[in-house]
């Protein structure tokens, strides 16, 4: 267990704490003395408000907090102060008012406290009903971005022009009078296909008189085989030989590339461009290959147009490559503002997103964003380096947060926390085609949270430390999925994360700790049901194998999960989430680049704890909801919703939030 504060100083900080907000209790209540009970049950309500507060701040755009703004002054409450956090377990007595005025609450003395006694009361993550206190620090984990619909793609004519005619027969060869018995033949050069498909090719022209038109006709077939396969400069002949024997020789020529050659680029490497066009064309040149590095270039957002020239080269058998191209706008600016915040910090979040695809013309890319709430500010980071030319990347990213509760009563009490995140990831596709991605990857990541109570460190989260800090060290190894099709698009990624315990991590052996195990499945399909009407279904799973850091688990409720209800109504080590969407066109703009959607959706979701942890006294949530969407060309995005909650729970409706709904707003004039 970790070492706890000293009662003298819990002590000071509470009759701090108590003096300031008992001056808001007697404003707001003006009601007879509370018993001491009450008193307990407020400052338990406090701890709980803070522990909140220093869990929210770290994340982007979601944020986790489940506070009530109003507070219980009734006797049914004071009767339930034995819910208090573990972290209050050691504080001494209060005698700001005398017990006797209820004598159902136990008195806390020094003298007769025991670890008897303190085992009876519950565990510190059990659900409290009056203020359901989730708990969360750092940014939680993204989800997929929502796929698009593939754009159509250039037709082959378009990127590839007619390449270099193939070898020919020699002119001396094809006016030969007479036949030949023709036994076999003998296929020299080939590095593309078995013995056993060219003798296929070629059984037809065997074991039987040939003339020289048909002994012609057998080398077209050679030729023709290449063609069908997509080796447009590669082909066969027959050279000068002897006749004789029933054996004839065929010489293949497959074609090459001598040179690439790449024209039009301004800041991007011209050799980011050869190097990825050179994988698809190294031995013998293959069209249909050389087409799908060509659109995957042409997809890759840096260039805008591309396309290519196959010309004949010094000598035969070798083509040049002329690669002409247009670079893409690269750089990005937009402001945004949403109301995806935790109520505690504010919900209505504005910020400001700057962005760049080609920093070093590595076809590198930075990000940085700025996120401010009323009570929160917060710094992204994101650099992105390409490593190979298989588009293998690595990416560090940072974030920095520091948040307040600004909501009321609990403003007050001065409650304040930071976070940082630290995470190094390395990505490498093992398959990639216009259509299909596979990618594997691992990570590291490093997570950083400081809370504190009246400008003094103090823990207010389960697993943090007497300070209140809490530091987790985790391996992450990932598996993405992509496929496209004409009309749908299905993204999956799996994603496995191991905590250790290395680098000054939290460690306990009751508490959770950096010390854990789980598994998180993300799920996204679009499909195209008729024009501009789209059908979104999504989906989220995470399995723990034991205890979580409200850092890791899973949150419902908000802008991205169960709509409908306050931002992580629910936080648990485990759960699940799905949401169906339908957008239906209704009105567009003449210029057919605004288009208004309506967007009824469904969203649902269920969360548990481990073994180890109390059983939640709410684990569902449901919600109806109808919403629209603008958009506007690539620069302007308006949403607006209302989500209905299906399965009611305790929460206040303090902000738009609360009450089901939501906005967000984007615009980019760069």
């Amino acid at each position: 267990m970790p070492l706890q504060p000293s009662r003298g100083l819990c002590e000071i900080r509470f009759v701090s704490a108590l003096a300031r907000f008992g001056t808001l209790i007697i404003c707001s209540c003006w009601s007879p003395p509370l018993a001491a009970a009450t008193v307990t049950e407020h400052i338990a309500s406090i701890r709980a408000t803070a522990s909140v507060a220093a869990e929210s701040e770290g994340r982007s755009p979601n944020f986790n907090d489940n506070l009530q703004s109003e507070l219980k002054f009734n006797q049914e409450t004071a009767k339930n102060d034995d819910r208090l956090p573990r972290n209050l377990y050691n504080v001494p007595k209060l005698d700001t008012y005398s017990k006797d005025q209820n004598p159902d609450i136990p008195e806390f003395d020094r003298a007769t406290e025991s670890e008897t006694t303190l085992a009876q009361l519950p565990n510190r993550r059990e659900n409290r009903p009056e203020i359901p206190v989730p708990s969360r620090i750092g940014p939680r984990t993204a989800p997929l971005p929502e796929p698009a619909l593939p754009e159509p793609l250039p037709p082959p004519e378009q990127l590839l022009q007619p390449a270099a005619p193939a070898p020919t027969q020699p002119e001396e060869l094809l006016n030969i009078p007479g036949t030949i018995e023709v036994d076999r033949f003998e296929v020299i050069g080939s590095t593309v296909f078995s013995k056993a498909e060219l003798d296929t090719v070629l059984k037809d022209f065997v074991d039987r008189p040939l003339t020289f038109a048909e002994l012609l006709q057998a080398r077209s077939a050679v030729s023709q085989l290449y063609i069908s396969k997509g080796y447009i400069t590669s082909g066969a002949l027959i050279p000068p030989q002897t006749l004789a024997g029933g054996v004839v020789r065929i010489l293949v020529v497959e074609g090459k590339l001598e040179s690439i050659n790449v024209v039009g680029t301004r800041r991007l490497n011209s050799h980011y461009v050869r190097s990825r066009l050179a994988l698809a064309t190294g031995g013998p040149l293959n069209e249909q290959r050389l087409w799908s590095a060509l659109q995957l270039l042409q997809l890759s957002g840096l260039l805008e147009k591309i396309s290519a020239e196959l010309q004949a080269g010094s000598r035969p058998g070798f083509n040049l490559l002329l690669v002409r191209v247009k670079e893409a706008k690269t750089f990005q600016a937009g402001l945004f503002t949403d109301n995806s915040r935790s109520p505690s910090v504010g919900s209505w979040r504005r910020g400001v997103e700057v962005s760049e695809a080609n920093l070093l013309g590595l076809g590198d890319s930075a990000s940085l964003t700025y996120t401010n709430s009323q009570g929160s500010n917060g710094v992204d980071f994101t650099y992105t380096l390409p490593v190979n030319s298989h588009n293998g990347t690595v990416s560090f990213g940072l974030n920095r947060t520091r948040s307040n509760i600004i909501e009321p009563p609990f403003d007050a009490l001065d409650i304040e926390a930071s976070g940082r995140t630290y995470e190094l990831t390395y990505r490498q596709p093992v398959v990639q085609t216009p259509r299909t991605e596979i990618a594997l990857g691992i990570g590291a990541v490093r997570r950083e949270s400081d809370t504190s109570l009246l400008g003094e460190d103090f823990p207010l989260s389960p697993g943090s430390d007497s300070r209140g800090k809490t530091r987790v060290s985790a391996l992450r190894v990932f598996q993405d999925f992509t496929q496209r099709a004409e009309k749908q698009v299905l993204a999956a990624r799996s994603q496995f994360s191991l905590g250790v315990g290395a680098f000054g991590a939290t460690v306990s052996n009751k508490e959770p700790d950096s010390q854990f195990l789980a598994w998180r499945g993300q799920l996204q399909y679009v499909r195209l049901l008729a024009q501009q009407t789209l059908l979104v279904l999504r989906s989220d799973v995470q399995l723990a194998g034991g205890e979580l850091l409200p850092i890791e688990q899973f949150g419902l409720g908000g802008l991205e999960t169960v709509r409908g209800y306050r931002q992580d109504a629910l936080l648990a080590d485990s759960g699940l989430f799905a949401t169906a969407e339908l957008r239906y066109p209704i009105w567009r703009t003449g210029d057919k680049k605004g288009l208004l959607q309506v967007t009824p959706f469904v969203d649902f979701g269920n969360v548990w704890n481990s073994g180890g942890s109390a059983a939640l006294e709410a684990n569902t949530l449901l919600s109806a909801g109808l919403g629209l969407k603008w958009q506007y060309g690539e620069n302007a995005r308006v949403r607006l919703g209302w989500g209905i909650p299906l399965i009611d729970i305790k929460s206040s409706d303090r902000t738009l939030q609360e009450r089901g709904l939501y906005f967000s707003v984007e615009f980019k004039p760069f």
